[in-house]
């Protein structure tokens, strides 16, 4: 079975509670959204995915993720980059734009637009803002055992039967990643090379696998469902755990470095306007 921990290596993120690793994922999450400058935005994302390669994080797969939202990140930048006057407007009152391209009048349905650097800054941080808020997440999930989070979840309080079906959820991708290869596998030992079909016809493929794998899916879902019935699967949160977790030093150091720095982040940006967007 493929193991969820992708981690390369242990590192001090994998011995951190998951706790404070959720502490850390909503504070860098929230300035994320409070920051509209895309330097001070682009700092934050580069320190999380610094953070992430410290923490072991597979490259392959970050990079994956950048490769995987750059058609998003294009038509957002572009987007923005022609058509955010208007909110720049209304948020920060500058009526007047920088222009950089104008598109000829005769075009259909374009024709006459600007592109603006406002509009590409702004863009720009929409883009760090979405990736911060993708790489936290691994940064987090990806260093803690799935045991270790399931307990973690319950000492905060959240019912077991929500926490229980969470940690399943996440269980159930690396189930499904193994058995998307096997199709894909089996498809190359019928003859098929799937890095020289054209493109429509790759898309083709992908939407014929996706159906043995739902229905794979849901075969597994249903196994699941029996052994937690043979089993008396209750949900009571009073049980014991074979794992314990606990907080340590470390933990509520982070925790508390999270709570200072979203306060000067707070402060900062509606006392001195730091993170305000400005071009």
């Amino acid at each position: 079975m493929m193991a969820w921990q992708t981690v390369s290596r242990p590192s001090l993120f994998t011995r951190l509670d998951f706790r404070s690793k959720l502490a850390l994922m909503l504070g860098v999450t929230a300035v994320a959204f409070l920051w509209e400058s895309p330097w001070w935005g682009g700092a934050l994302a580069v320190g999380v995915l610094l953070a992430c390669l410290a923490a072991g994080v597979a490259p392959r797969y970050l990079w994956g993720i950048f490769r995987l939202l750059a058609p998003f990140f294009l038509f957002m930048l572009l987007m923005q980059g022609f058509f955010a006057g208007p909110l720049i407007a209304a948020r920060t009152g500058q009526m007047a734009l920088t222009p950089l391209l104008r598109l000829p009048e005769h075009w259909p349905l374009l024709g006459g637009v600007t592109l603006s650097a406002e509009g590409l800054c702004y863009g720009l941080n929409i883009i760090f803002k979405t990736l911060t808020m993708v790489l936290v997440t691994p940064l987090a999930i990806f260093t803690t055992d799935v045991n270790a989070m399931l307990v973690s979840l319950v000492q905060l309080r959240i019912p077991y039967k929500i926490a229980f079906v969470f940690s399943s959820a996440l269980r159930f991708f690396p189930l499904l990643a193994t058995e998307l290869r096997a199709i894909l596998e089996a498809q190359r030992l019928r003859g098929l090379d799937l890095e020289r079909l054209p493109f429509h016809r790759r898309i083709d493929l992908y939407a014929r696998v996706a159906v043995p794998l739902i229905l794979g899916a849901l075969v597994r879902s249903q196994q699941l469902e029996i052994a937690l019935q043979a089993k008396a699967f209750t949900g009571d949160p009073l049980r014991t755990y074979l794992h314990e977790t606990r907080l340590r030093v470390a933990d509520y150091v982070l925790i508390g470095c999270v709570m200072v720095f979203l306060l000067l982040a707070l402060i900062a940006y509606f006392v001195w306007g730091v993170g305000r967007f400005k071009v």
